[in-house]
């Protein structure tokens, strides 16, 4: 077996709630008020569309805002990964992923860990950098699909509302059901909110719920008989469990180069404005701090260096000069 490859759950496709489109020359990151299912496949046109989306679409007759679903593991942290992480925009490498109090850095001298502010606290978090990142995997189920039980459609998302929302809503249903999410009967919905932030725009997030058409009673109820028969048919759910557990764990990161370049565009666009204030100088003739050298080797990586020329006292002007001696004596 490699070493240093994570073994992920095999994906088949993908859910998004945005798109990626050409503006002015450039391909930027659109958010949308509905899900689309594609496949992992690209054109130029972006990603091609999954045929469970349109089979999805013909049941619901409109706007796809919620997908019937279920879940590959029992355990609440094997469905939903969410880390700080920050990326190479170059080559969509994983540079640095943490979860508030500690992380693992890829360094010039190896893998190291660090302590790990979280982004608002951390110098290299500047201009988007590093932010919320988790992924889901999900089976859909709909009528005329292909039967895979180990293929799952991925979910990607770095959206603060939609991992916390979908973070609780996975602890409280293990919880309720006695740790039987593999077997509940769930969907992922789309839901809108309005903020102070976003100028009361509507922002959409993902959220989990039990199906509309059974109640919790019912939805647990169900479950444990859809894992008691599965049990009597030899599947061991928990050794199911285990198995990914371990296959997470053989890698430092989770997510691979092919798919980090597809991370990167579609949800770390740079922003220029904060990396121009990020780059910017300290005070002169004050000794730099350890956060301003951070900020300074980091924007290296970023942006072009700006070349610039250190001041002398040969091209000072007179007043310059004049109010630099008085100072002195």
């Amino acid at each position: 077996m490699l070493k240093g490859l994570a073994l992920t759950p095999p994906v088949i496709g993908r859910i998004s709630i945005g798109k990626v489109v050409e503006k002015n020359g450039k391909r930027l990151p659109e958010k949308d008020d509905e899900f689309t299912v594609t496949s992992q496949v690209q054109s130029r046109e972006g990603w091609v569309n999954h045929p469970v989306d349109e089979l999805l679409r013909k049941d619901k007759g409109g706007k796809l805002r919620s997908i019937p679903i279920r879940l590959l593991f029992d355990d609440p942290d094997l469905s939903l990964r969410a880390n700080y992480t920050m990326f190479d925009r170059n080559t969509g490498r994983p540079l640095c992923v943490g979860n508030g109090e500690t992380c693992r850095r890829a360094t010039t001298s190896g893998m190291q860990s660090f302590v790990c502010p979280a982004p608002p606290g951390c110098p290299l978090a500047v201009g988007g950098n590093c932010k919320p990142y988790g992924r889901m995997n999900v089976r859909i189920e709909v009528a005329g699909s292909e039967n895979d039980e180990l293929g799952s459609f991925v979910l990607r998302t770095t959206g603060f509302n939609s991992i916390r929302t979908l973070s609780a809503r996975l602890r409280y249903l293990h919880a309720l059901s006695g740790g039987l999410l593999s077997s509940l009967p769930m969907e992922l919905r789309l839901r809108g909110k309005s903020t102070t932030l976003s100028r009361r725009t509507p922002i959409y997030y993902v959220d989990l719920t039990l199906r509309s058409d059974c109640t919790l009673t019912e939805a647990v109820a169900t479950a444990r008989a859809d894992h008691e028969a599965r049990r009597a048919a030899g599947l061991d759910q928990g050794a199911l469990d285990e198995a990914a557990r371990a296959g997470f764990a053989l890698g430092e990161f989770e997510e691979s180069e092919e798919d980090g370049a597809a991370v990167v565009e579609e949800f770390y666009p740079v922003d220029r404005e904060a990396l121009d204030e990020f780059v910017a100088s300290p005070v002169p003739w004050s000794k730099p701090e350890l956060a301003d050298k951070l900020r300074q080797k980091t924007a290296k990586s970023l942006v072009a260096p700006i070349r610039t020329r250190k001041p002398s006292t040969l091209t000072m002007s007179r007043c310059s000069r004049r109010s630099w001696t008085q100072a002195k004596l």
